[in-house]
């Protein structure tokens, strides 16, 4: 009996061991998906533009950490009211459950870089016009309180969780918040100089460098295994394993579906392969099968990359007729595509229901988008959220930050 207590000890170590191994690698998978945000975003915008999108998009990951830590992990996971709305508000990351899968501090950390992604989905939507500094301090509010709050009501085990709302690894609360977060910022920001005509004409501005966006969207597709396969939680037994399993295959599938859907469409309605709608419809596809990448047959995994990949290139168009300004598409493929992941969940999970969906949906986009320009309103009104005509002529290198990412030429003094 003893022998047997010994080995049932030792196997439970050992899974608790895996659990938290397969926890932090996942979560550095998804820390992963900073560099592709950083490359994509850098590599969409003007050149004259590149050093501010990168200095964004580092500060904006470490703001992530830093308030995550300090009070936002404790508002979405600390002793919440099961079912409840208003979270309890406290300091740090609490303590370890004696009866705990995986070391809590794993768990913490998965959970960061999530809120990270969404923050880093406001700073290609606003891009090429928005003050350095008003960014960052919206960065410190979204992270700190406006995510966890609505985390908590789904993750948390809040009144959404309650109502049947299913957002498996965050096509909502994390994707469509952050989309939300960046569209009130759009409207009260206004669009990029030249980009819009007076009798509504659309003028293109293309990127400075589509190698690198098409490499961040290479990373960030790596990265999504580790946000849907880790938000399965556990890998240590075979059902967890075979589900892990079954994730990847489906979230690849989604995202390459979607890329051929994004260029088909291209090439039936303009003719042309555009490499930029191809990139965002693999992502849109990452971002609609999120919702539930684990319930869908491989081929239903397919459909929903198919028509998220179409879907998002004709709201990219129609955002533009509209005149909101997105430089990197970023309010289509996160916004619209984790909206339609969502609603998608039903056809594929019993146990969910449009109902259910839909209110999720509402509630979030209402709660994030509200909060938000609530946010950047008080920001416009005090520090300015916008930069001057000359500083968004020159470009914002030099103004936020006096380094040029691609000088024309170096000048190097001799040491005599």
């Amino acid at each position: 009996m003893e022998e047997l207590a010994t080995l049932g000890t030792t196997v439970t170590e050992l899974r608790f061991a895996l659990d938290t191994f397969y926890f932090l690698i996942s979560g550095a998978f998804v820390m992963w998906m900073a560099a592709g945000f950083a490359m994509l975003e850098a590599g969409l915008v003007r050149s004259k533009n590149t050093t501010e999108i990168l200095t964004k998009n580092v500060c904006l990951y470490s703001i992530a950490c830093v308030m995550f830590l300090l009070v936002g992990y404790n508002i979405m996971y600390v002793d919440n009211t099961e079912g409840g709305w208003l979270p309890s508000f406290g300091s740090l990351i609490g303590s370890q459950a004696a009866d705990a899968d995986h070391a809590l501090e794993s768990d913490f950390f998965f959970q960061v870089v999530f809120v990270a992604t969404a923050m880093s989905i406001v700073s290609g939507a606003v891009a090429e016009r928005m003050k350095l500094w008003s960014f960052l301090i919206f960065a410190v509010v979204l992270t700190a309180v406006i995510y966890p709050i609505e985390g908590y009501w789904t993750w948390g085990g809040g009144f959404l969780s309650a109502a049947g709302f299913v957002d498996f690894a965050g096509s909502g609360i994390v994707h469509m918040a952050g989309a939300a977060a960046a569209i009130s910022g759009v409207l009260l920001l206004g669009a990029r100089k030249g980009k819009y005509g007076a009798n509504g004409e659309v003028h293109p501005i293309p990127g400075s460098n589509l190698p690198m966006a098409t490499l961040g969207m290479f990373i960030l597709w790596m990265g999504w295994f580790g946000f849907n396969g880790g938000s399965q939680l556990l890998v240590s037994d075979a059902e967890n394993a075979s589900a892990v399993a079954k994730i990847f295959v489906n979230t690849n599938s989604a995202a390459a579906f979607g890329a051929v859907s994004a260029l088909l469409v291209c090439k039936i309605v303009w003719g042309k392969a555009d490499l930029t709608m191809i990139l965002n419809g693999a992502l849109a596809g990452l971002v609609a099968i999120t919702a539930d990448p684990l319930s869908p047959s491989l081929l239903m995994s397919g459909v929903i990359g198919i028509v998220a990949g179409g879907v998002v290139i004709f709201s990219i168009v129609a955002f533009d007729r509209i005149k909101i300004d997105d430089p990197v598409g970023a309010i289509s493929v996160h916004g619209v595509a984790g909206f339609l992941g969502l609603m998608l969940v039903p056809l594929s999970n019993a146990d969910a229901n449009f109902g259910a969906q839909l209110y999720g949906a509402a509630v979030i986009f209402a709660w994030v988008f509200s909060a938000s320009f609530v946010v950047w309103f008080i920001l416009k009104a005090t520090v300015g959220i916008r930069v001057t005509e000359e500083e968004e002529y020159n470009g914002m290198d030099a103004s936020d930050c006096g380094v040029d990412a691609y000088p024309e030429f170096v000048s190097i003094k001799s040491a005599g």
